[in-house]
């Protein structure tokens, strides 16, 4: 954890049941709304979250993940807020900072670039855990328009925005808008492992 960051917040009360035990790194993310608005982070807080997901595996080291980053009251982050949906628009504004992942598509030679999607995604898990480690909340959104932050943000053909991530801290119990405090509340649920993993044949639960 860095210097400058808090200590990570108590999530237990928000841990889903599981059939064993977890890494609190693990067990403790989630995705709440309710973000404190009067939360600040600086940019150099977020050096680690980054650094963690530069050290992510990939497809041959091909390394296809890139982000754009705005602290709230930049212009980066308006232009990232600017491009979300409606429903994200209600609440993600509050976050401490707003990052756009993107996936390079196309290598050098402007062949298509194997696995950079799922290449994107190893690297953002390894941000939002990083995030919890030292304390904040990573909420990763799909409804965001792509083609707005190509174009707010001149990006070449050879890379694609996949998700964006508003980044901050858990608003204080009992305040913040009383739709997102529902939501937030509802129980978080997963699939059982025996509808996830086989084993002598599909559908045939190997736990």
């Amino acid at each position: 954890m860095s210097e400058s960051s808090t200590p990570p917040i108590g999530n237990s009360d928000r841990r889903g049941e599981s059939s064993v035990e977890l890494h609190p790194l693990i067990a403790d993310r989630w995705s709440p709304r309710n973000l404190d608005p009067t939360a600040g982070l600086e940019l150099e807080q977020l050096r680690p979250l980054f650094e963690a997901a530069r050290w992510a595996p990939s497809w041959g080291n091909s390394q296809p993940a890139r982000y754009l980053v705005g602290i709230r009251g930049s212009e980066t982050f308006d232009r990232i807020a600017d491009s979300l949906s409606r429903g994200n628009k209600a609440w993600a504004p509050a976050a401490s900072a707003l990052v756009i992942g993107i996936a390079v598509v196309l290598d050098e030679e402007g062949h298509p670039l194997p696995y950079s999607e799922y290449g994107l995604g190893l690297a953002t898990q390894n941000l939002v855990l990083q995030a919890v480690a030292e304390g904040m909340i990573a909420h990763q959104m799909a409804g965001f328009d792509a083609e707005a932050i190509a174009e707010a943000f001149g990006l070449p053909d050879s890379v694609e925005p996949r998700v964006a991530i508003a980044l901050g801290r858990v608003a204080p119990p009992e305040t913040g808008p009383i739709d997102l405090r529902e939501r937030d509340a509802k129980p978080r649920r997963r699939r059982s492992l025996d509808e996830l993993v086989s084993g002598e044949a599909w559908g045939t639960p190997a736990f």
